[in-house]
């Protein structure tokens, strides 16, 4: 037969089931079936009931030994309930509540045959071809109808058993399994519990490693629904969290053996760090595992967070307290109940005769011997009956007792409602009560809303499942207490915590990371596959710490603070006045203006004497202004740059140069000239006059001037923070500088032209070298130029040579300004001084000594210079010729005269030159030299200009 083809039971494993169901009863004919071990309590309605009363059995057995918390004290909480229940005139008045209470021995598949029990009498029989011997049809007893199951602990057994109730919509209300899979309605629709799932549970457990700061941990599982769903559960919610990470994930086997919890030590200790470890497991694997850790010598590393199956529990740890020392366990919140305390304590053998299990119980719990069949050893004690329990005997309540009792009345408010419902007018069952079925009943069990044994609210959720409320306990040694679990806190949707106690003494939370944080500024690189786990790394340079996981480039005017965590601005600076790179250049450029206005002031003071005409006074001016301004600059280079002080650097940062080196080369080329000129004739050259020099002066400078109108306009003035200059590998360094829009290439174009001007006048500086030394500054001049060049040219390496220095603001600044001031120092005291002391110190030298004519100066100036060349040619080789005296101060040409020639005799080591007036060649260039003197005096009505 196909699976679809029996309605409504679509899937091939609800119809396996249910067929091997049938299969079993037909082959069981007509014997009614019964588990060899369960508890009957007659009632109206009968109630089933599955308890782990025995262990799960050896190899070969399906039972082991008896279990006496889990197993009878809950057994006999289903038994307290019902006395209650049926005791109370408000609750199912006139309606007595029955039991089949089945052991499931821990075992999921003995579970599902012992659950067959429930479904029998809603199976319809075949007997149509079973007789008796006699011929008659036989009379069948009619089962018992279970209307619903309490049950069962284990959550394995919980599913397996599911699957058939569901089949025959029997509803099932469990008092301790947490599968998270059993919340599937789809699968599990007449599943319900009074204990919150482990997806809350999990949830719990998710914020508590968080709350300890712990993000790599493992986990450790039983075999099975409960231990694997519970790790599942865990693991998705760590997930969905984020920043928890599973170290391993470990699983004890249904038949371990004690070297299984050794290799599960040895995995975990693979993973050192991981030290908290999550328990999803029965007691006899957390026992298993503890006794493990001692074996393996590593008491107190592990961090244990155990579920509810450890809860409270002193079995689990019995004897391994040490090595349960801070562990983390959960236990839905719950109470003591002090009625059932004074029930089960006051049961014996005599008033309990309805637990099957209990006479097994009374063995186990007092160490004696009580039937000829009991697995004691016959050195055993023989049981009088006597003892009592908590007297002769340790007794706990177990935990679950409280939800064992919730689940009873649960079931028992829903009939209560369903009955009141269903028969209004009718004191007891009625038959619309008794034919509504499992479904109807289901409606009522999951709209129940009551105060539970402990006083809180008994309610389900549309799953089936109850709220989230747990207890959290540690396993703490005190050394006035003594051991024992504490309560640490408490989880309603929220994490609550209290003081905790942790192994080894540790004051401080104990971490169970993967890595340890990193520091700030530092960014994480997560170790692929393994998020975390991770690398720290710096950041670095000008980089600042975007999130844990990035570096991020700072903007170019900012660097990161002192943490790394954002961006600052880049501190501005400018060349101070108090700072030593500016110190000198200043106190050069004071020294520089002070002697300029004191050789000027000499200068106008005797502006008429001999020395100061002899000078060339307009030029004289006008070179010593381009001296005052090369001092100016100083200030404007080392001034707060704003747009004015940039146009005014702009301006004079060459012009002080190129005034003074186009009056020296004015000069220089005047002289040049004139002797040039005067090697060819006696001719005076052109544009030798004072205006004319001004005007040759004026338009050299000009040209400069021209240039820098042109700059402005392409580029008006401005000021800039240049962050390169000073941006160095320690960003704690950088600086921003304010400057003006200035490139070094624009200065040296700025300086080029008076740098051109000033090798220019070199040139002819060389050139007048061999000019008599008595003849206007031809050789102060070179030694002027010379000496400048110099300086420039070691300021050119300095300048560019420094152009990546982070000092570059400066030593830049402070070389252009010294070298500015050395030139204009080198120019004032190799010109000027030598004049400035005579006037002062020597009036008795500013004299002149004789009237002439200034044509005649000129042309003696012109015959000298020819007789020079010709005094080789002399017998004695020596001449001595007074070419000219100074003429009169009064006349038109006495400066003139005075700036072109000086009374000056030839002479070769201090001897006078003769002339030899027996040579007849000599006497006759003399006199006629001396007729063209006579002769260009009568011929010119007015004086030559001086030149």
């Amino acid at each position: 037969m196909h699976c679809n083809s029996i309605p409504k039971l679509k899937p091939c494993f609800t119809f396996r089931v249910l067929w091997m169901v049938q299969a079993f009863l037909v082959l069981a004919g007509s014997q009614e079936i019964y588990a060899p071990h369960s508890i009957r309590v007659e009632g109206d309605v009968t109630l089933g009931g599955l308890f782990p009363v025995h262990a799960r059995g050896v190899p070969g057995m399906p039972c082991g030994d008896i279990k006496k918390e889990n197993g009878i004290h809950r057994l006999e909480a289903m038994m307290y309930a019902l006395d209650q229940i049926n005791s109370d005139d408000e609750l199912l008045p006139n309606i007595t509540l029955g039991a089949r209470v089945l052991d499931t021995c821990s075992r999921d598949t003995y579970a599902l045959e012992q659950s067959l029990t429930f479904v029998q009498a809603l199976i319809q029989k075949d007997t149509s071809d079973v007789r008796c011997t006699n011929g008659e049809p036989p009379v069948f007893v009619k089962p018992e109808k279970v209307v619903g199951v309490i049950g069962a602990s284990a959550s394995s057994v919980s599913i397996m058993v599911a699957n058939i109730l569901r089949l025959f919509q029997i509803p099932q209300i469990s008092y301790a399994s947490t599968a998270p899979e059993l919340s599937d309605d789809r699968r599990y629709d007449f599943f319900s519990r009074v204990v919150p799932p482990d997806s809350f549970q999990a949830q719990a457990m998710v914020d508590i490693v968080k709350a300890m700061g712990w993000n790599y941990v493992s986990t450790v599982a039983s075999e099975g629904s409960y231990g694997e769903k519970g790790v599942d559960a865990f693991m998705q919610l760590s997930r969905e969290a984020g920043g928890i990470c599973i170290a391993q994930s470990l699983k004890i086997p249904h038949d371990h053996k004690p070297s299984d919890f050794d290799k599960i030590i040895r995995l975990l200790l693979d993973t050192r760090y991981a030290r908290a470890v999550i328990l999803f497991a029965s007691d006899e694997d957390i026992r298993g595992i503890l006794n493990a850790t001692k074996r393996a010598d590593q008491v107190g590393h592990f961090l244990w967070i155990g579920s509810d199956s450890w809860g409270a529990k002193n079995s689990p740890i019995h004897q391994l307290e040490d090595a349960a020392v801070g562990a983390v366990t959960i236990l839905p919140k719950r109470a003591t109940i002090s009625g059932f305390d004074a029930y089960f304590t006051s049961r014996t053998l005599e008033n309990n005769r309805r637990n099957v299990w209990f006479a097994e119980y009374w063995e186990e719990n007092f160490n004696c011997k009580l039937m000829s069949s009991s697995k004691k050893d016959e050195s055993s004690r023989k049981c009088t009956g006597q003892e009592r329990i908590g007297l002769d005997s340790k007794y706990e309540q177990e935990g679950k007792v409280q939800f064992v009792i919730d689940a009873v009345y649960a079931m028992a408010h829903a009939l209560h409602n369903m009955q009141r419902d269903l028969c209004p007018e009718y004191s007891g069952i009625c038959s619309e009560m008794d034919l509504a079925g499992g479904k109807k009943l289901l409606k009522y069990i999951r709209s129940v809303s009551f105060n539970g044994s402990a006083g809180t609210s008994v309610t389900f959720n549309r799953n089936g499942d109850a709220p989230g409320r747990y207890d959290l306990f540690q396993y703490q040694w005190s050394n006035v207490t003594g051991p024992g679990y504490r309560v640490i806190g408490q989880w309603m949707e929220n994490l609550q915590l209290n003081d905790m106690q942790w192994p080894r003494g540790e004051q401080e939370i104990p971490s169970s990371v993967c890595s340890l944080p990193c520091k700030t500024g530092e960014r994480k690189k997560v170790v692929k596959g393994m998020p975390c786990c991770w690398h720290c790394e710096p950041c670095d340079g000008y980089q600042y710490q975007f999130d844990e996981f990035t570096c991020k480039l700072c903007a170019y005017n900012m660097r990161p603070n002192t943490n790394r965590t954002a961006c600052q601005p880049i501190p501005i600076i400018k060349l101070e006045w108090h700072s030593p790179w500016a110190v000198i250049p200043v106190f050069l450029a004071m020294l520089g203006i002070i002697a300029t206005i004191f050789v000027m002031a000499t200068f106008i003071r005797y502006n008429d004497t001999p020395i100061v005409r002899a000078s060339g006074r307009e030029l004289s001016y006008v070179l010593l202004t381009g001296i005052f301004l090369c001092y100016i600059i100083t200030f404007l280079m080392i001034a707060k740059p704003d747009v004015g002080v940039c146009s005014f650097r702009r301006i004079f940062l060459g012009l002080g140069m190129c005034i003074s080196y186009a009056a020296l080369l004015t000069k220089t080329n005047r002289i040049y000239r004139i002797f040039e000129q005067g090697k060819k004739s006696v001719t005076a050259p052109r544009l030798i006059s004072p205006t004319s020099q001004l005007a040759i002066t004026s338009s050299l400078i000009s040209v400069q001037l021209l240039g820098v109108f042109v700059w402005f306009g392409v580029d008006p003035p401005n000021t800039i923070i240049d962050y390169d200059e000073q941006k160095t590998i320690n960003p704690n360094l950088a600086r921003g500088v304010l400057k003006c829009d200035i490139t070094d290439l624009q200065i040296i174009c700025s300086l080029g032209y008076s740098i051109l001007l000033m090798v220019t006048c070199t040139v002819y500086a060389i050139k007048t070298r061999g000019v008599p030394e008595n003849f206007n500054e031809a050789k102060p001049i070179g030694f002027t130029m010379y000496t400048t060049c110099i300086v420039w040219l070691a300021f050119i390496p300095i300048f560019f040579g420094t152009a990546q220095s982070a000092e570059k603001l400066y030593i830049q600044t402070t070389t252009l300004t010294i070298s500015m001031n050395l030139s204009a120092s080198v120019a004032l005291g190799m010109l000027y001084m030598p004049k400035v002391y005579v006037i002062i110190f020597h009036p008795e030298l500013n004299v002149q000594k004789r009237k002439r004519s200034f044509k005649a100066v000129v042309t003696a100036a012109t015959m000298s210079s020819r007789l020079s060349h010709k005094a080789s040619d002399r017998p004695n080789g020596e001449a001595k010729t007074e070419l000219c005296e100074n003429v009169d101060p009064n006349s038109t040409y006495s400066g003139q005269l005075n700036n072109v020639c000086s009374v000056s005799s030839q002479s070769n080591r201090g001897r006078e030159a003769k002339i030899d007036i027996l040579n007849v060649q000599n006497i006759s260039i003399l006199v006629h030299f001396c007729c063209n003197i006579v002769y260009n005096v009568l011929k010119e009505p007015k004086p030559l200009e001086i030149y």
